[in-house]
Parts: structure tokens; C-alpha cells; sequence
């Protein structure tokens, strides 16, 4: 990319100092910052394959075991009437995504290290604390999710598989040791590990595909019914989720692209293109799901939330003594990317926000510990009878939460002080603002009808 370089317009100019509090005196993950080259000649498919690999990786998260249970429950309760809401999501988090990686190209900074520097102490330290909650509660409904996976194909006790998804710690280090584009590589094969299953569950269905195409139809009973609401709030939980927006800005950051204006806005587009693509690919998936609850559990009357359930139910409803096996290595997939790139963004976090600096490997043990100790807490209280209910819980924490994520994400992108001349169009803007208002009237909602049902 040097045709336009010599440009005055060419070069991007430093943000101003004052549009900042504090400067970030290390990039984010340090370890893989810019170690990935990108191509500045060549076919412009040969340069978008250079960017190709984040946006899986943040898909992981549009297709955790929390995103599972919501889509089971939705699907079997309301058959296909919920497919609006995994739509609605889909577009929310695509739109969103792209913020992420507007403001990594733009100011060099992940979301966690913005929110640091732009903000008094005050303000930041209790937005890092609600950023660790969702974290907690992320790797709560993966950590579950896997430790499940784990029980359903290989029978192993559901405590002792909550430990062994401490082993990713590992697992990561041996794959960084390689390069991040091995962590990509597993992520994106297990990915399509999922896919398969899927297609060939969803196969065993048959759905009704009037009944389906229908349900990606918007309804006002979303918002006039509290259960559906409750549900709907979950799957925004689960599909949305606050920590990908903290890891997507880091994790692009791996990508050695050029510092000139021109080098930055292919950078962007190459990068907006990789998430939208992968993003759609989780929209399948997650759409799967409860196309899969609706047409087995739904049509025969049954409402399931657990994931345990679900499987044994599979094979006497669809007579094919592969399917509940298929859902099984479906979900443990699922669980081991999804604590693989939970345990990334709770780096990404605990760099950002408090600057820490330690061994990579402490680093990661940490950031793990601090969801894998709640957890095995909450399981042994809660029993194995409540993980489904729990599931949905932890997306609905992660649904209160996001606003505190999504809020300064449009604040900075939003700032041509901070952005320069990648400042986020105003139409982007517009409808990033809505989004936001519709995630926090919808959270408003919910905390109305909780109060309400505890009063009455």
C-alpha cells in the first residue's frame, strides 16, 4: 500500500494527547502484538486473508454453551418465534463488532485500555469490576457447558470436568508457542466440527421451513409477554456478549498492518469483513439450536432448558442413535473454544484495566481462576438439577451488563479527538445509540418485572 502514502492526507496524525487521561504504556497482548504479517501486495482476496481470523474467534463467543441453553429453553417453550431475536442479535452484534475493531485500528487501543485512559479513576475501576462479573459469568456458563460435554461422551463426573477446563490454560501456551495463527487454526476446525453436527442433526429434524422462515419475522409478543422477554433478554445475553467486545479490539491488534490512513481503512475493511462473515456462520449455528428445540422438543410438547436433558431426549425423538452423540461433541467443542477465548478476553481485561504485568502463563492461571473458583462454588450449590436454569441466568447477568461496555465503545469511536480520521460515520453511530437504548430499556424491563413478581 504505498500509492497513496505520500499524501498529505496519507499519514495518520497521532490522537491529541488531551483526548486522553492517561497513555498505555504497553500494547494489548503484548506477547502477540502485530506478530502476524499482512500482505501490502497482491490480489486484494490474497490481503483479506492476511486478516482472516479474529472475527472466528470472537464468533466462539456467539455460540457458547449459555447461548445453548437460552436457544433450547426459547426453542422448546416458543417454538420459532424467537428466531427474530437470534436475527435482531445477530445484526446487533455484527454492528458492534465492527466498533471493536474501528476503535483497535484507530487508536491503537483494546476496550479495556480506553476505558482506563479516558476515564477518572473513579469511573474506571468499577467499570474493570463489572467487566471481571461478566467474565465470571461467561466462563461460568462455558466452563459448565464443557464439564457437561464431558459427561455426556465420556461419562467423567461433572466437578472433576470443571477442573480439567483449567487444562486450557495450557492448552493456549502450547498453541502461542506455535504463533496465534495456531490458536486461529484450532478455533476455526472445531468451529466446523459444529457446523457439521448441526447440519446433520438438523437433517434428522426436519423442521417445517414455512414455520421456520416466519419465525425470523418480528412479534410484539417478545415484549408483552415476561417470559418471552426473559428469554429474549438471555439470547441478547448469550449472543451479544460484553467480553467479545473487549477481545475483539485486542486480538485484531495481532495484525501487522500499516500505520498510513489508506493502510489503516483496508486494514478495517478486511477486518469488519472477517467478523461479519464469521458472525453469520454463528448466527447458523445459534439459529440450529433452537430450530433443533423447536422441531423435537416443541412439536412434541416438551419445554427443555437443561442441556443434560436434551441429549437423552434426542434419541427417542429422533430415532437416530447418533444424534444425542453429535450434540454431545457439538457442545464440548463449543465449551472448549469458548474457555479458550473467555480466558483471552479476561487477559485482555485484567491487562487493560489494571495495567498488571506478570508471566504470561500467571497471567492466564489467574484470569482462569477467577471464573473456575465461582464456578465450581456455584455448581456444587446449585446441583446438577439446576445447571440448565443457571445457564440462563449467567446470560441474563451478561444482558445487564453490557450496556457498561457498550456505552464507552460508542463514546470513543464516536470522538474525532480520539479517532482521528477513522471516526465512525454518524449513521454508525445512530444505530450503534439505538442498540444501546434497546439493550437498556430491555434490561429496564426486566428489572421492572423482577420487582414487580417479588412485590406481588
Amino acid at each position: 500500500m504505498t500509492t497513496e502514502a505520500s499524501q498529505p492526507e496519507g499519514v495518520v496524525q497521532p490522537a491529541k494527547h488531551h483526548a486522553w487521561l492517561r497513555q498505555s504504556d504497553q500494547p494489548p497482548l503484548a506477547d502477540t502484538f502485530r506478530t502476524i504479517p499482512v500482505r501490502s501486495t497482491g490480489s486484494g482476496w490474497r490481503r483479506f486473508l492476511s486478516f482472516v481470523g479474529p472475527g472466528y474467534l470472537v464468533a466462539v463467543g456467539y455460540m457458547d454453551p449459555g447461548n445453548w441453553a437460552t436457544s433450547l429453553a426459547g426453542g422448546s417453550q416458543f417454538g420459532y418465534v424467537l428466531l427474530s431475536v437470534v436475527l435482531l442479535s445477530n445484526i446487533m452484534a455484527v454492528l458492534l463488532q465492527s466498533l471493536c475493531t474501528r476503535l483497535a485500528i484507530g487508536t491503537g487501543k483494546d476496550l479495556a485500555q480506553a476505558s482506563r485512559d479516558a476515564f477518572p479513576r473513579w469511573a474506571a475501576w468499577p467499570l474493570w469490576a463489572l467487566a471481571e462479573l461478566a467474565i465470571c459469568a461467561t466462563d461460568l456458563a462455558e466452563v459448565i457447558g464443557t464439564a457437561i460435554g464431558l459427561n455426556l461422551i465420556f461419562g467423567l463426573p461433572l466437578e472433576i470436568g470443571i477442573l480439567v477446563t483449567a487444562l486450557d490454560v495450557f492448552l493456549i501456551l502450547w498453541l502461542q508457542t506455535k504463533g496465534f495463527r495456531w490458536i486461529e487454526a484450532f478455533i476455526i476446525t472445531l468451529l466446523g466440527v459444529i457446523a457439521v453436527c448441526f447440519i446433520v442433526q438438523i437433517a434428522m429434524a426436519d423442521p417445517n421451513w414455512g414455520e421456520v422462515i416466519r419465525g425470523f419475522a418480528p412479534t410484539t409478543q417478545v415484549v408483552t409477554n415476561p417470559d418471552m422477554l426473559y428469554l429474549a433478554l438471555g439470547i441478547i445475553g448469550a449472543t451479544v456478549m460484553p467480553h467479545n467486545l473487549y477481545l475483539h479490539s485486542g486480538i485484531i491488534q495481532t495484525r501487522a498492518y500499516g500505520h498510513t490512513l489508506p493502510e489503516k481503512k483496508e486494514a478495517l475493511t478486511f477486518a469488519t469483513w472477517d467478523s461479519t462473515i464469521a458472525l453469520t456462520l454463528a448466527l447458523g449455528v445459534n439459529a440450529s439450536i433452537l430450530v433443533l428445540a423447536a422441531a423435537t422438543f416443541h412439536a412434541n410438547g416438551q419445554v427443555v432448558d437443561d442441556l443434560a436433558v436434551a441429549h437423552q431426549m434426542l434419541l427417542p425423538l429422533l430415532g437416530h442413535a447418533v444424534a444425542p452423540t453429535l450434540f454431545g461433541i457439538a457442545l464440548l467443542c463449543c465449551g472448549l473454544n469458548s474457555t479458550v477465548t473467555a480466558t483471552m478476553a479476561g487477559q485482555i481485561v485484567m491487562e487493560g484495566f489494571i495495567d498488571i504485568k506478570m508471566a504470561a502463563w500467571a497471567r492466564r492461571l489467574v484470569t482462569r481462576l477467577v471464573a473456575i473458583v465461582p464456578a465450581i462454588v456455584v455448581v456444587l450449590w446449585a446441583g446438577e438439577a439446576q445447571l440448565g436454569q443457571l445457564l440462563i441466568l449467567s446470560q441474563v447477568v451478561l444482558s445487564l451488563q453490557l450496556p457498561f461496555a457498550v456505552v464507552p465503545l460508542i463514546m470513543f469511536t464516536s470522538s474525532k479527538s480520539k479517532m482521528g480520521a477513522l471516526v465512525a460515520p454518524p449513521w454508525i453511530i445512530v444505530a450503534a445509540s439505538v442498540i444501546a437504548a434497546l439493550i437498556i430499556a430491555l434490561n429496564l424491563k426486566l428489572i421492572f418485572d423482577f420487582v414487580t413478581a417479588a412485590i406481588g
